[in-house]
């Protein structure tokens, strides 16, 4: 099974009455991720970006996680905006279309922190709470 609902039972995968992926499916996602991770930092160096500054501007894409300060429904837009595939990939596209190397290096950070947080096994957020992920829920179980 690759995917559970709190309707299907209780398994390590249901969040609630969401969906997450579980199982092989969950193991590529993440491997996907830190490839991602590799690829983005890579061409942020091989793009010229200060080695020094990219772990900050890694972090940096974190400010998203204000948006959870109005409530879970805008946090999780506003977090998902900043921790998605399409947003790094369009941005690296629009710097080949204006052949800008400063834009790249945003798309390249963009990229490698979402493929940070997927390796990590930070997922897209519901807007029921923070941890509640379509890679599962964030943190330890509660009895």
């Amino acid at each position: 099974m690759t995917a559970t609902t709190a309707s299907e039972g209780a398994e390590a995968g249901s969040v609630g009455d969401l969906t997450a992926v579980t199982g092989m499916p969950r193991m590529w996602l993440r491997v996907e991720g830190a490839a991602a991770l590799a690829a983005g930092a890579g061409l942020y160096l091989y793009l010229g970006g200060q080695p020094l500054l990219l772990i900050p501007l890694l972090l940096l894409i974190d400010v998203s996680m204000v948006g959870y300060l109005v409530g879970p429904r805008p946090g999780s837009v506003i977090y998902n905006l900043a921790h998605n595939w399409a947003i790094g990939v369009a941005v690296l596209a629009l710097a080949g279309w204006l052949g800008s190397p400063e834009i790249a290096l945003v798309g390249a950070v963009l990229v490698a922190h979402t493929g940070m947080d997927r390796a990590a096994g930070y997922g897209l957020k519901y807007p029921t709470a923070f941890a509640d992920t379509h890679l599962g829920r964030l943190g330890r179980a509660r009895p």
